[in-house]
Formats: structure tokens, sequence, C-alpha cells
């Protein structure tokens, strides 16, 4: 039996029906007013890119991409993972200008993620992107930008709970910022998922900075691939979610490499072959543009505003057969 989680006396606050209507507004509220909060312009974005082109997502660097290859195409393909490096390239193909900015509904495949009640094989997120000045690759900027998608959040959270007056789930807007440093020193003799269970349990709305790099006691509070977020300048965004009483992570964000964090990065990490790709040269060229941006996963904000128990409640995926079986009788329906 993979992990699975089951709440207490669980019963679905809205019914099948409700929960799709709910999850249009929720999507529909939120992305409008991000777009409008961070001057964003939303985009067409891609399933799938060249293999060779080195653009896919690498994540932590471990996970296996889903590879194939076409009837007539020479080459193989790979269904993305995310777009953080696809984005910064469109911004600048498409011409657009510093404070300017792009989102995308992105659909992806994690073939390697382990399912549970909020993780699956199929991700689908807001991935945005913006262009920046040099002044403001800063920790004060990125703080400002997270303020802001919590406030977006929490309007979001507002309105569908209008709507339906059965959702009592509240969001603070009060954000916590912690480092991944500060965060050890304070729980020494916890691991770093305990440690932001304690952290996001106490202030509800947290912002775990600089993660990517080794911590004093040698390990990364989590991985991060070396050649998007700059690991001084990224982070995690997470609520506490009351009926899982568990943190949940909705968003990655961070201020992006420039030449200097980009060589430095791949050396720590062991990836200094990959400086042959077309984006990376790039980079180190100056040729692209100087951004922020970041993933904001729908379903999980949909999860956390729905008061779900299980992702599957709001999102179509595929399961094992044993999980389906249990939620079923726990009065969880899978969709």
């Amino acid at each position: 039996m993979l992990a699975l989680e089951i709440p207490k006396n669980y019963s679905p606050k809205l019914s099948l029906k409700d929960t799709q209507k709910a999850i249009k507004i929720i999507k529909d509220t939120f992305q409008e007013n991000l777009a409008k909060r961070l001057n964003l312009q939303r985009v067409t974005a891609p399933l799938m890119v060249k293999s060779a082109s080195g653009i896919n997502d690498d994540l932590s660097g471990v996970e296996r991409k889903v590879v194939f290859d076409t009837k007539e195409i020479d080459g193989n393909f790979e269904i993305v993972q995310s777009l953080a490096k696809w984005k910064r390239m469109a911004l600048k193909k498409y011409g657009f200008i510093e404070n300017e900015g792009l989102y995308t509904d992105m659909n992806a495949i994690r073939r390697d993620d382990d399912v549970d009640n909020i993780h699956s094989i199929f991700v689908d997120q807001w991935d945005w992107e913006k262009i920046i000045s040099q002044s403001d690759r800063t920790s004060q900027y990125l703080q400002k930008t997270v303020k802001t998608i919590v406030d977006v959040v929490k309007l979001t959270n507002d309105k569908i709970k209008s709507i339906y007056p059965v959702l009592d789930g509240e969001i603070s807007a009060d954000v916590f910022f912690i480092s991944s440093q500060e965060l050890e020193n304070l729980y020494p003799n916890l691991d770093s998922k305990s440690r932001e269970a304690e952290i996001t349990k106490k202030y509800k709305t947290v912002f775990i900075s600089q993660i990517g790099g080794d911590l004093d006691s040698g390990k990364p509070h989590d991985f991060r691939a070396p050649d998007y977020d700059d690991w001084n300048l990224n982070g995690d965004l997470l609520f506490w979610n009351d009926v899982l009483q568990a943190p949940l992570e909705i968003s990655s964000m961070g201020i992006r490499v420039d030449e200097n964090s980009l060589r430095k990065q791949l050396t720590l990490a062991n990836a200094t072959d990959r400086e042959k790709f077309e984006y990376h040269q790039m980079i180190f060229q100056n040729k692209l543009p100087l951004t922020i941006g970041g993933g904001i996963g729908q379903s999980r904000l949909c999860l956390l505003m729905l008061q779900k128990a299980h992702i599957g409640e709001v999102s179509v995926a595929i399961w094992p057969d044993d999980m389906i079986e249990k939620c079923k009788e726990n009065n969880i329906p899978i969709l």
C-alpha cells in the first residue's frame, strides 16, 4: 500500500457536480487576478520538447522523463516536467520587455513521483515568468512577489467561500519568511519535511527560501536543478492544510540564474556537461533576460480551497488499484 492519509470522519463538502463548477471558478478567478497583479499575458505552452534541446526541466536531476520517438521526425522527444527554461526563452522570442511577463497552463507527466494525497504523476500548474532588472535580483523583490501571490490566493479563497458557504477554510495573508538554514537551526533534530510541518502548522502561510545548496548539516533542504533558480533567491510557498493536518506546497519559485550563479551551481551539482546546450549558452552570453518565475499548482490550490482529502478528487489521473479501493471505502471520491 502506498502512502495514503485518511482523515477521520471525512466527507466531501461539495458534490461531484458542484466540485467541477467550483474548480472552474477557482481557476478563472486566480489566473485573472494573478495576471493583473503581476502584469502577465497568457501564452500557449508545449507539451513536448526535443530531448537534444536541453530545455526540459530536470527537477532534482534524477527523475526519468517520458521519452518517445515519432514516425516522421528524427530524434527523441520528451513530455515536459515543467517549463522553467522554456518560459525564459519565450519571453525573449515574443518580445516581452522589463516588468512584463507570461503565464501558461502547463500539463506535465512526472513518472517517478510517488503518488499519495497530494502527489500525482500528472501535474497541472500555472507556469509564469516575468522580466526583471538587475536591481530587482534581491530577496526583498522576491518577498514582495510572494506576498502578491498570497494576496491573490486569499482573494480567490474568499470568493469561492462566498459562493459555497459550506467551505470554511481560512487563508492567512500574513506570510512568515524563513531561510532553509534558519529553519534547520530552529529544528536541528528534525528532517526537512518535519521542519516544514512544524513551521507551517505554527504560522499557517510560510515561504522557505534559499533551497538547493547544502546546509550546515551537509545536506540541502531539498534538491533543485542547478540551471533555473538562483539557490540564494528562491523558495517554496506552503499553506497549512487543515483537512490533512499537514503543510501543502503550492508554489516553488524564484529569481532565475544569471551567468555567475549558473556557473557556480552547475559546478556544485557536477552538471557542467549542460553548458553545451543553447539555453545555458544564451545565459552565459547575456542573451536571455533576467527573470523571476515559478509554478503554482492548480489542482493543489483546488484541493486546499475545496477542503478535499485527495488530489484525485479535483484532478483526473491514474492511481494504484489499492489506493482507489481504500479511498472508496473511506468516502473519498476519486475522479
